[in-house]
């Protein structure tokens, strides 16, 4: 079965529950890098799209807040005091993401990793742009 196979099959509960959990390790390890140390999830403002995107309100240990993001895209996080709510968080980082890829691409790319990084910035920057417009999502996330 190839990807797009799997795409177009929704996901089992059981899939989605260990997609979810492996994403969290994903934020969690990305905060550490970042030197940030998680106390905890804020489940109630974070969001999920599997297997696409989770939007992760998380608060450190630093008794500061952060939006992390994990999914079939780059994994990136910001202070929380960048975005209201999870819907904010993902325009705020598809604008950060098209800005990033501007300044990419006005460095001049040097080499093919680099344009397909540009292209990846791009188009996850446009769904996560379609996705904080789609109201039917939103409206049928808890509040």
């Amino acid at each position: 079965m190839d990807k797009q196979q799997q795409a177009a099959e929704p996901m089992t509960e059981q899939q989605t529950s260990e997609w979810v959990r492996a994403q969290f390790q994903k934020a969690n390890l990305f905060l550490a890098e970042q030197g940030v140390v998680m106390d905890t999830v804020a489940v109630q403002d974070s969001r999920y799209l599997p297997p696409f995107v989770a939007i992760w309100k998380i608060n450190g240990i630093d008794r500061k807040s952060y939006w992390a993001i994990t999914g079939d895209l780059p994994t990136d996080v910001m202070a929380f005091s960048g975005a209201a709510n999870a819907r904010d968080a993902l325009r705020a980082f598809s604008f950060r993401w098209q800005m990033q890829a501007q300044q990419l691409m006005e460095a001049g790319v040097q080499d093919q990793t680099g344009a397909d990084y540009v292209k990846l910035l791009v188009n996850r920057a446009e769904q996560l742009y379609q996705l904080f417009e789609a109201d039917d999502f939103w409206n049928q996330q808890p509040a």
